[in-house]
This record gives structure tokens, C-alpha cells and sequence, in this order.
């Protein structure tokens, strides 16, 4: 039972918002040297059960449009990732998304207003961007909502609820006014900080959409891919790593990251040559999960340099 909901949560893929959460947790040690255990276990739990939750509405919806295609056809009762039964799915939708919700109502609780309203706008992306008539992941902005917001507002979440109290941000109300102020240069460096992994969850939806480009105009499902076409999209792809790399560069200059993560930029030899492999032959059985393995060499070495500069110094 537990592997069959694992299979149908996907776990092998939260790896996308675990790595940003926890280089946003490091990043708070380590500039702001400012570290509370209890909010990062309570964000990991919202985190990782929303994450699972969202990932089972989508399986699950896939496996309803599968049986009403079929006309109800037994064999498709087995289109659950997982073989998980279709009331057993629901239950697991609805426990997660339980715990994802109680959890960060917590954190809200033990930080501020800001934690809910960021947390809010995710929790409505995250169920629309495989959800709905239209979800988010089959429009032209599914890359630009995968990469911004696990990206960057995991990571600025990360980040945030160890120094909810040094004055980022804050939200007031005043008789009739609602005010709302914001410390635009730390958000600037912490968007900097996060543009790696930006890139990298950016890129992994968009080699995804490049794999199905042929499938999807079958589908009418209009992509990035659709609209820029299939060599465009693939200098996309390449740029976006290129950004990154210039980014940790960047970082390391303006201090805002240790000279340590400089050695970063080493993981361009073979993420360069997993770019040429992809880019010449584009398949979603194969090249596919070059753009996975990219994502892990940068922000894993990221977070291993990061590790032992706070370790070191």
C-alpha cells in the first residue's frame, strides 16, 4: 500500500520543491544567520503533502478523463497511477491537502500575514496549474508559473519565515488603510539567490512541453513550444541555463552568496553536454530527463557548496 501511494503521489519528483525550500533554509542561516527548526518542520510538512496533493488531483482527474473517454471501460479502472482505488484516491487528496492546509495555517500563526497571503496565491496556483478546465501547465505561461513559483516563492518562503521579525516586509492595517511595506533590495537578492533553480524547474516543464510539442497541437493543448516553435523553444532551453550559470557568477560578486559557490560553475561541462544531447534529439522516453538531471547537478552542488561554506565559516 505504501509503495502503491507513493507511486501515486510521484514522490521521486518533489525533489523540485524540496531543493529550493532547503536552499532557502540555508540561505537564512547563512546571510541572515537566522534559523528557526520548528517553522522548517512545519514548512516541509505544508510543503511536501501540498506538493503530493496536487500531484494526486492530477493523476487522479487524468484517470476520471480516461474512463469517460473509455465509456466507463473496466481495464481503464487500473489508470491510477498506482493502481490506488478511485475512492482511495479521493481520501488521500483530501487527508493531504488537509495536512498541507493545517500545517501552514500554523506557520501562519508562528510568523505573519505575509506567510498567508504568499501561501494563499501559491495554493491556488499549485491546484489550477493541473486543475480546471484550462489548467495552467497546458498554457503558453506553464513554465514561467512552474519556474516563479517553485522557483522563487518556495524559496523566498524558505527564507522568510526565519526573519518574518527583521522588518522584509510588513502589512498594517490603520483605520481605512491597509499598509504595506516592502524592503525591495533584500527581495531583489533573494530572487538573484533563487534564479538557479528558477531555471532549472523552468526548463525541466519546458523540455517536457519540446518532448510533446507534436502530441499536444494533436491535443489542441497550446503551449510555450506551440507558439515559439520547436527551435526557438530549444534556444529557450539553452539560455536559461546559460542565465543561470551568469546568475551564480553574479551572486558570488555582489557577496550575496560565498565565494564557494563559484566551483558551481564547474557543473557547466556536463550540463553543457546534456543540452547538446537533448537539444539534437528531443525525446520524452530518453533526452527528457537530461533536464531533471540539469536541475539536480546545479542546485544539489549549490546547496552541497552552501552547506560547507556555513560549515566552514
Amino acid at each position: 500500500m505504501l509503495i502503491n501511494f507513493l507511486l501515486f503521489v510521484e514522490i521521486r519528483t518533489k525533489l523540485a520543491s524540496v531543493i529550493p525550500f532547503l536552499l532557502g533554509t540555508c540561505y537564512a542561516l547563512y546571510r541572515y544567520e537566522s534559523f528557526s527548526l520548528m517553522n522548517t518542520l512545519i514548512m516541509f510538512i505544508s510543503l511536501l503533502t501540498f506538493d503530493m496533493a496536487t500531484t494526486a488531483i492530477n493523476n487522479y482527474f487524468d484517470y476520471k478523463k480516461a474512463t469517460k473517454l473509455n465509456n466507463g471501460d473496466a481495464e481503464t479502472s487500473m489508470a491510477i497511477v498506482g493502481g490506488i482505488a478511485e475512492r482511495h484516491a479521493r481520501y488521500i487528496i483530501f487527508s493531504l491537502l488537509t495536512v498541507a492546509v493545517t500545517a501552514g495555517m500554523t506557520l501562519v500563526y508562528h510568523t505573519d500575514i505575509m506567510v498567508f497571503l504568499v501561501g494563499a496565491v501559491s495554493f491556488l496556483v499549485g491546484v489550477f496549474y493541473t486543475f480546471g478546465p484550462v489548467p495552467l501547465s497546458r498554457m503558453p505561461l506553464g513554465e514561467v508559473f512552474s519556474g516563479f513559483f517553485m522557483g522563487f516563492v518556495i524559496f523566498f518562503l524558505a527564507v522568510y519565515v526565519h526573519i518574518f521579525d527583521l522588518g522584509i516586509s510588513t502589512i498594517m492595517l490603520e483605520g481605512s488603510r491597509l499598509i504595506v511595506t516592502v524592503n525591495i533590495v533584500e527581495i531583489i537578492n533573494i530572487f538573484l539567490l533563487s534564479v538557479p533553480a528558477m531555471a532549472g524547474i523552468a526548463n525541466i516543464m519546458l523540455a517536457n512541453n519540446i518532448c510533446d510539442i507534436d502530441e499536444d497541437i494533436i491535443n489542441r493543448r497550446f503551449t510555450l513550444p506551440y507558439y515559439l516553435g520547436r527551435d526557438n523553444s530549444l534556444s529557450l532551453f539553452k539560455a536559461l541555463y546559460y542565465i543561470a550559470y551568469a546568475d551564480i557568477l553574479l551572486i558570488v560578486i555582489l557577496g550575496l552568496a560565498p565565494k564557494l559557490i563559484s566551483l558551481c560553475l564547474l557543473t557547466l561541462i556536463p550540463v553543457q553536454k546534456n543540452i547538446r544531447v537533448f537539444t539534437d534529439n528531443p525525446l520524452k522516453n530518453s533526452t527528457f530527463m537530461l533536464s531533471v538531471q540539469n536541475f539536480f547537478l546545479m542546485n544539489f552542488t549549490h546547496l552541497i557548496f552552501l552547506l560547507l561554506s556555513i560549515a566552514l565559516f
